[in-house]
């Protein structure tokens, strides 16, 4: 609980100036962010043979890419280049054809290429969402840690059905329901007083991406569970690995921008 309690606290100490700050300090903390993220998934031992170093490095400098390229307002609703796309793709599925197949074959690189556009695309719209509101993105945090938090809560004290016991045994629907009604509640509230106005669209929407952020938990738990791993890393103790803290984020970020385009 110790070890747990401080790497939050020092998490927290270098990761709430960055987003304050904006700008460029925070694209470069989001930039080291991902490759983090990149690391852990290629360290999986389950979902894919050991890449060449080569590739790699191809796969990383794609994600960076794709972060990097176009991340103004405008990105949201004309979507990222083809050229940045064009050029991860024939990066990672031409050199295919230079690597004996117990080195790198097709299947490799379509899965590392599935990383790469998951990756690259979740943390560019971590910087769109920064560009555009300071408060929007704190809005879009804050669903996950809550709903998780009363999630946790809900199933500890009230907790009697399991809700995906195969994947993450301690979740319960009761604990789901909860987080889901906190997550509603509190988030719109933070959206009516410091993002916009309250309408029946920001309650639904909120629902949704408190929804969606727990879904998010256990498609994460799946991957983990697939690779016989209980977190992606120990890069904070008591906490895992990158991709542990930003399980539920991750979705309600994707979800977020999926509605604001419709």
């Amino acid at each position: 609980m110790k070890k747990r309690i401080i790497s939050a606290i020092v998490a927290l100490i270098i990761v709430i100036p960055l987003i304050i700050l904006g700008g460029y300090p925070f694209t470069v903390g989001i930039c080291l962010i991902a490759i983090l993220g990149y690391k852990e998934v290629i360290d999986l031992k389950k979902s894919h043979n050991k890449y060449p170093p080569l590739i790699i490095i191809f796969g990383m400098f794609s994600i960076l890419s794709l972060i990097l390229s176009n991340y103004e307002d405008l990105t949201v609703y004309h979507g990222l280049t083809y050229q940045v796309i064009t050029m991860a793709i024939l990066l990672l599925l031409v050199p295919t054809i230079f690597y004996k197949e117990d080195k790198y074959t097709t299947k490799d690189a379509f899965y590392l290429l599935g990383v790469v556009f998951l990756l690259g695309i979740i943390f560019n719209i971590f910087v769109i969402i920064r560009t555009r509101s300071l408060y929007l993105f704190f809005y879009l945090i804050l669903i996950p840690i809550i709903t998780d938090t009363f999630a946790m809560l809900g199933g500890k004290y009230f907790g009697k059905h399991k809700l995906c016991p195969k994947l993450s045994p301690k979740k319960t629907w009761e604990g789901s329901i909860t987080g889901l009604i906190f997550g509603t509640i509190i988030g719109v509230l933070f959206y009516t007083y410091l993002v916009g106005s309250f309408s029946i669209r920001s309650l639904f929407v909120t629902m949704i991406l408190s929804c969606m952020g727990q879904i998010g938990d256990l498609v994460m738990s799946k991957i983990k569970r697939e690779n016989g791993i209980k977190d992606f890393s120990n890069i904070m103790p008591g906490h895992g690995g990158i991709l542990d803290r930003l399980d539920s984020t991750i979705f309600v970020f994707l979800t977020y921008i999926f509605l604001l385009i419709i």
